[in-house]
């Protein structure tokens, strides 16, 4: 088991929550093989809500069951970063960037983590700190 502090998209917190999808055991997997608290942002709480209502009506309530056990951390309060998000967010302007992805980015820059659990392709191009890479699991 590795030490706590990697960073969560959206993908794989639904997917660990949803039988029926794709990469729930590689979801399982992960979550089982890192230590808790994985750190994330407001934004991908509300993006896994939003996914995961439409998949049962006690979805919302089970991803914030997930930060209530401690599964998960909000590592980052978008509010006290709107000028260096603003700036990811032009930075990576022709890429489907969601703000959910720029704070993460942030977030990977304040606490050096490079260690992120995504499903998304595009962290192989996105750059933290300016230049460096992200360890996609």
């Amino acid at each position: 088991m590795n030490a706590a502090g990697v960073l969560l998209d959206t993908g794989p917190l639904v997917a660990l929550l949803s039988a029926n999808d794709a990469n729930h055991e590689r979801a399982r997997r992960i979550f089982a093989q890192h230590a808790p608290p994985f750190r994330c942002c407001e934004a991908v709480v509300a993006e896994a809500c939003f996914l995961m209502r439409k998949v049962h009506a006690d979805g919302p309530a089970a991803v914030a069951g997930l930060g209530a056990r401690g599964v998960y951390t909000i590592a980052i309060a978008a509010g006290e970063h709107w000028t260096q998000i603003e700036a990811l967010l032009r930075k990576y302007g022709d890429r489907p960037i969601s703000l959910a992805d720029a704070c993460l980015i942030r977030c990977a820059e304040i606490h050096q983590e490079a260690r992120i659990f995504t499903f998304d392709g595009d962290f192989r191009v996105y750059k933290w700190a300016r230049n460096r890479k992200f360890d996609l699991l």
